[in-house]
């Protein structure tokens, strides 16, 4: 197999359940170092997460999981109110201000910390953790700080190559007594994002602008049908380079790719393990802008759950998944270490086993449940609200030590 194939391989949502699956059947057997699996927990971790669900969405009328729905935290409509604002542009103008806006947004949106807030200047909410970061990263684009052009929304390579600590940390008011995980990892992304769209201008256009992104899938799509895994395919093919210090195959870099023994794989793939959470993140998170274009996006249950802290904490407070040892718990660990990337493909094959009985709890069907409406109805908010009932600081089970690059 040549490289190209095993990158490929290795970028593929199918990849990414197979080698995920294995792991878990690892921890069935009892083979795993860092966490033993108890699926009898499952409909405990079912029932929960249809429970809020229901407090979410009464109506069980549930979108897909985006990064769109972090922009109306606190009650207020930023959603509307930017549709509003760009609604003088044709529909493609306006589906590329939505990419603009998202791919930035959703780059930034690793961990946050505990400690972090926004405080927005128009209504005064303070907000921490993944909506703050999407309402600070919303602001700092309407404001043109992301462009070279000094138009609200729009976000080029020039723009993104311009941004250094300083201008980050003032967006985000970042200050001794607000300090904010990751922040050289976010400022690394958003500079890597720069130099990659002024490379791919077949990708992002001559004018190398991020929402040129929109026309460049439009050009993938099957009449005005575009399967999900092609989102995921063009993302992990165009912007493959801006993950910082990661596993190169033959100097091909593949991005949130990790070591584990429990991984299978044959020949120069053995033993890594795909999860592309950002990148797949970023692909249901675009189905909002693609709409908006014409388009419609087939296949969603082609791409997986995420492999995040929320979603992975649910089956850990529930008690899917029980740690083998304290230190599990009361250490932190590094993103790249075997217990995360366990806990994360533990994770990965746990979503795709939980959504069959959430559908079954709630009475709905594949086809009115997909799994990224599972994940927003769903696991991440049943997480998020485990860890409030557990930790003072709604903290996970789980301390990870950020990069900014990755949760």
């Amino acid at each position: 197999m040549s490289v190209l194939e095993l990158v490929n391989e290795l970028r593929s949502p199918r990849t990414i359940r197979e080698r995920c699956e294995r792991v878990l059947d690892a921890g069935l057997r009892g083979e795993l170092r860092h966490f033993s699996v108890d699926l009898a927990r499952m409909q405990d971790a079912a029932r929960i997460t249809a429970e809020v669900t229901r407090e979410r969405y009464p109506d069980l009328n549930i979108p897909p999981h985006s990064r769109f729905a972090h922009f109306d935290a606190g009650g207020v409509g930023r959603v509307a109110q930017l549709s509003a604002e760009i609604s003088g542009h044709d529909p493609r103008e306006q589906a590329r201000i939505l990419t603009d806006v998202v791919v930035t947004s959703v780059l930034l949106d690793a961990g946050a910390g505990p400690d972090w807030r926004y405080r927005e200047p128009e209504t005064g909410l303070e907000i921490g953790r993944s909506e703050g970061l999407a309402i600070a990263s919303l602001a700092w684009a309407k404001s043109g700080g992301l462009t070279s052009q000094g138009r609200a929304y729009e976000v080029d390579a020039r723009g993104l190559k311009d941004v250094d600590g300083e201008a980050l940390r003032s967006a985000f008011q970042v200050r001794q007594d607000n300090p904010l995980v990751g922040v050289d990892g976010r400022v690394h992304l958003l500079r890597a994002l720069g130099e990659v769209i002024s490379q791919r201008s077949d990708v992002f256009g001559n004018d190398a602008r991020v929402g040129n992104l929109v026309d460049y899938l439009s050009q993938q799509a099957e009449g005005k049908v575009l399967p999900a895994p092609r989102i995921l395919a063009v993302l992990l093919d165009s912007l493959g380079t801006i993950w910082p210090g990661r596993i190169c195959l033959q100097g091909a870099p593949l991005g949130d790719v990790w070591r584990h023994p429990a991984a299978g794989g044959e020949g120069a793939s053995a033993g890594l393990l795909p999860l592309h959470k950002l990148s797949q993140w970023l692909s249901y998170s675009l189905l909002h802008p693609l709409a908006v274009s014409g388009l419609t996006v087939s296949d969603l249950d082609g791409l997986t759950g995420l492999a995040e802290y929320r979603n992975g904490g649910l089956f850990l407070d529930v008690g899917v998944l029980i740690p083998r040892y304290p230190e599990v718990t009361s250490q932190a660990h590094e993103v790249g270490s075997e217990l995360i990337v366990e806990w994360r493909a533990l994770t990965v094959a746990l979503l795709d086993r939980i959504a069959p009985l959430v559908r079954t709890q709630l009475g709905v069907s594949a086809a009115q449940l997909p799994l990224a409406a599972v994940l927003e109805g769903g696991t991440w908010a049943a997480g998020r609200k485990l860890a409030k009932q557990r930790r003072a600081d709604a903290s996970p089970p789980i301390q990870v030590l950020s990069d900014g690059t990755v949760f």
